[in-house]
């Protein structure tokens, strides 16, 4: 029996072919360059790729479809900076026999396979050959989707590998002057390969390996010398979006926000990003597949940087951007303080109303929803258990006016009539605003018995209903009372390891990020925590809960807070997150704190 699998390592320079200096090692790029007047590469916009590892692929299979038909040999060859690391070469055992007219194009037979592995030997050790390469074919879909079927077949993940397909660079960079078409022979013979394509694996991979060599010669001349560039040169990225790559040319290395801007300097896009340069060249690459993000790069005309200490810094300045400049080609988030409450209103009969605007009314509210349908649901969860009236006229304490159906149902107690069960009504709604204050187990304990209630009916998309209903309502409970809990306190420092080093120091007032910083590895961080306290935002006590901040800060700052690793070092007054039946009917919460430990 066949191995499974042939390896032969090698450092030897690929010999057909002069190494352009972007594939150069680091250390004969500057010669290079000197020798041939070559203007040195932008390293700092991606991988440069004198550093990047290719695994040149080769697939003989039994058929052109990938469903259908099966592989009978692999060959492939890593290279990196024009040298040849290693080289993979195995037959494979199809399982079915080779139709005539491929062994006559391929050379391979049923009893040259007949000892060979199978491809559920052979792909675990290509993929691991393969490592985090870059793959490349000539007309990839054909070779990568046959290796995709397999592992589906054998229920192997497959990589997320990058891939490049020689067919699509040459179509850009080879006249129909130079080659009658783009197949790999033709290319063999215009680039002079050693190698000459024969339809067997490994030696249609080499032949590949210089037509890449080649081509990556010819696009370096173009001012492409990193992979991201490359991977766009390639792919589906019109010229205007390549052209506009100088933006991220003189970005910072470094975490925070980036805003993308118009002609006009209005804003077009707000992102962040741990390193703002790297993120912001990927959108002039193969990378970005978002056609809108295309449309947004051939409008922009800069970009500008804000650089944050930390990463919930960024977030923070990301969200407060969005509600700020409204960008058009960000979705999310673009109008915060807009988003819906349920409101327990002012009236002689207080009801349930959706509202967009939070007034110091001393009202009981609970929010922000993401949409009026999630707010609608949980005033219908509300109204499931509570006989609240759901009418919006204003009524009278001493003006009677006729009841509605819904008191025939039992399912409100007519204040409108006046009768005997209007003083009961005052005690329904002070029910329903302590719930929404923190003591809500009664409420939704009432709604998760009658969601439970019509399941045993066998009532089940009513009882569905119910639990979207009772989802809802909780977590607009739970959120409300943590955010009025985080915006209670008016003054907060915490501190978390950075995993380089140094602490991520955070002081919140108000539910509001008012400073943060980042100390330096090994360093005291005291006197950065009091200099970061003496120089925060000053945030007044809010009248109402979204009147100091965006409620998405304060539940990103929560979020922060609650995190494994996180210290309290400063609390002006009390800090408590509730676990009341809303938190309790949603995931669990880690609630204990560690004192500090510098």
């Amino acid at each position: 029996m066949l191995a499974p699998t042939v390896w032969a390592m090698s450092s030897t320079p690929t010999p057909t072919l002069p190494i352009h200096p972007a594939l150069a090692p680091a250390g004969r790029t500057a010669q290079a360059s000197r020798a041939h007047g070559v203007q040195a590469t932008f390293d700092d916009l991606g991988t440069p790729l004198a550093q990047v590892t290719f695994v040149v692929v080769d697939l003989e299979t039994t058929g052109g479809s990938s469903i259908e038909c099966a592989i009978t040999e692999i060959g492939a060859v890593k290279v990196r900076g024009g040298e040849v690391l290693g080289q993979f070469q195995t037959l494979v055992n199809p399982g079915e026999p080779i139709p005539a007219v491929i062994s006559v194009l391929t050379g391979i037979t049923d009893s040259m396979v007949a000892g060979a592995p199978r491809i559920a030997t052979v792909l675990p050790s290509f993929l691991e050959f393969v490592g985090n390469s870059v793959l490349v074919a000539h007309n990839a879909p054909f070779d990568v989707g046959f290796l995709r079927a397999a592992a589906d077949r054998l229920g192997i993940d497959w990589p997320g590998y990058q891939v490049l397909d020689t067919v699509k660079l040459a179509r850009q960079l080879v006249g129909r002057d130079e080659a009658p078409n783009h197949k790999l022979a033709s290319l063999a013979r215009l680039f002079g390969a050693t190698q000459t394509p024969d339809h067997r694996a490994l030696h249609d991979a080499r032949a590949t390996v210089d037509v890449l060599h080649a081509l990556i010669g010819r696009v370096g001349n173009l001012g492409v010398h990193t992979l991201e560039e490359l991977l766009a040169y390639s792919g589906r990225v019109s010229e205007a979006q390549r052209r506009k790559r100088h933006l991220a040319r003189d970005l910072p290395s470094a975490p925070g926000v980036y805003q993308f801007r118009d002609e006009r300097g209005r804003v077009l896009y707000v992102g962040t990003s741990v390193d703002i340069r790297r993120r912001v060249s990927t959108y002039f690459t193969a990378s970005e597949q978002r056609s809108r993000m295309a449309e947004m790069v051939n409008l922009a005309e800069s970009v500008t940087p804000i650089v944050c200490a930390t990463p919930l810094e960024a977030a923070v300045r990301e969200l407060r951007l969005i509600a700020q400049h409204e960008p058009p080609y960000n979705r999310r988030s673009r109008r915060p303080h807009r988003r819906p409450w349920v409101k327990v209103t002012i009236e002689a009969f207080p009801r349930l109303s959706i509202v967009r605007d939070l007034r110091p009314d001393g009202a009981c509210y609970a929010g922000p929803f993401a949409s009026v349908h999630d707010a609608q649901a949980a005033i219908d969860g509300v109204h499931d258990v509570l006989p609240l009236r759901q009418c919006s006229k204003r009524l009278s304490r001493t003006r009677a006016s006729p009841a509605c159906m819904l008191a025939d149902l039992d399912r409100c107690l007519a204040p409108c009539t006046l009768g005997a069960a209007t003083a009961g009504y005052g005690s329904v709604v002070e029910q329903l605003r302590e719930a929404l204050r923190g003591s809500s187990r009664e409420v939704l304990g009432l709604l998760g018995h009658r969601m439970r209630q019509l399941s045993q009916d066998e009532r089940y998309e009513e009882a569905a209903l119910a639990r979207d209903r009772l989802r809802s309502l909780s977590r607009a409970i739970d959120r409300a009372q943590r955010v009025a809990a985080l915006t209670g306190v008016a003054h907060l420092v915490a501190a978390r390891r950075h995993p380089l080093g140094g602490w991520e120091i955070v002081c919140a007032r108000h539910g509001r990020m008012a400073g943060a910083t980042r100390t330096p590895r090994g360093a005291d961080p005291m006197p950065y925590i009091a200099a970061c306290t003496a120089t925060a935002e000053v945030v007044e006590a809010p009248a109402v809960p979204a009147a100091t901040t965006l409620i998405e800060e304060t539940e990103l700052l929560l979020r922060w807070l609650d995190t494994d690793g996180v210290r309290l070092v400063e609390v002006d007054g009390a800090w408590t997150c509730p676990l009341g039946a809303s938190a309790a009917l949603l995931e669990p919460r880690r609630t204990t704190r560690h004192p500090v430990d510098w």
